[in-house]
């Protein structure tokens, strides 16, 4: 079996998915690159190339090798004729709303991370945070757009962002009337979440299943951000956002945060590993959202938290393809 790291995509998050197979070819030298570029094409690229390309979180990757197909789904069947077994450097779109795994199921080809059907569900923030609220995580609820203006008015500040996107692009922090107009013009074009506004700490943390099948939440990350947001800027290029880990949590904070990780990513039915967001607020532990790829640059969090662990990240990838290899045996 032919281990390939694929990464890139046809989304905005392209280009954290290029950071992210950095940090993955330097952990599984041997694995081929396979790059999958906004036009739907799939190339091969060297370690070299992509070792070098700089500011991947600004700059667009150029593979410069061997165009494999035309499309994506052209690649995975040559991807199956050449019995390979995908390690996934993606994030965002297809990629992450279950698309990409379904072709894969179809096909038989093992794969990294969780399957189609909870993909797609965790990608929809709404479907998730009423999933999550089954298995007893207390999640904010939403506004509907229609009644912005009186929620606004009733709790001072929103946040909206957009159901189906990651990386923190899009949000839109509602703390004047001019911001009300903002959303409504984002809605015009996707569908968007609004939420009233949770003044607290922020907070992630990652659950990892490992070889054996036992699932273990990671040690609780607090967040720090650049000029009180946390979006995209904040969180891949401004250089004062604190990411603590462990963070500086009371011990039953911990435990919570660790706990409605753990509810979140078996109530998803999430496979391999995934990453929960929280508020820590004076009302307690609220969940935000659940990401079935995460990033895993070398600054990203969840490797932050294996590393604090004691584990490698080698050996974390290594796990991860061990269960990828025995879920397509069953």
């Amino acid at each position: 079996m032919r281990i390939t790291i694929l990464f890139g995509g046809t989304n905005k998050e392209r280009l954290v998915s290029v950071a992210s197979a950095q940090a993955l070819c330097d952990a599984l030298p041997e694995a081929d690159l396979w790059f999958w570029d906004a036009d739907d094409s799939v190339h091969e690229t060297l370690a070299s190339t992509l070792r070098e390309h700089a500011r991947p979180f600004e700059l667009a990757f150029r593979p410069g090798g061997r165009r494999i197909a035309t499309t994506i789904e052209l690649a995975l069947d040559q991807a199956k004729s050449d019995d390979r077994l995908f390690v996934f450097g993606l994030h965002g779109g297809r990629a992450e709303n279950g698309e990409l795994q379904a072709a894969c199921e179809t096909r038989g080809i093992p794969f990294t991370g969780s399957g189609s059907a909870s993909s797609h569900l965790a990608f929809d923030k709404v479907a998730a945070k009423r999933f999550a609220a089954i298995a007893g995580v207390k999640a904010p609820n939403g506004v509907a757009l229609g009644e912005i203006d009186a929620a606004f008015a009733e709790y001072g500040k929103l946040i909206a962002k957009p159901v189906h996107d990651g990386s923190s692009y899009g949000l839109i922090f509602v703390n004047a009337k001019q911001d009300l107009v903002a959303v409504r013009r984002a809605a015009k074009t996707e569908e968007y979440l609004i939420e009233p506004f949770i003044s607290g700490i922020e907070a992630t943390c990652g659950v990892l299943e490992q070889a054996d099948g036992s699932v273990r939440a990671l040690p609780p990350i607090e967040i720090v951000p650049a000029d009180g947001g946390f979006d995209y800027v904040a969180k891949y290029l401004a250089k004062s956002t604190q990411e603590i880990c462990p963070g500086r949590f009371a011990p039953e904070v911990t435990a919570e945060i660790m706990d409605q990780a753990l509810k979140a990513h078996h109530a998803l039915s999430c496979a391999g590993y995934s990453r929960s967001d929280f508020i820590v607020s004076p009302q307690g532990t609220i969940y935000l959202e659940t990401n079935t790829l995460p990033g895993l640059t070398r600054a990203s969090l969840y490797p932050k938290a294996l590393k604090v662990e004691g584990i490698e990240f080698a050996d974390f990838l290594k796990g991860q393809i061990e269960l990828a290899q025995h879920r397509i045996r069953k």
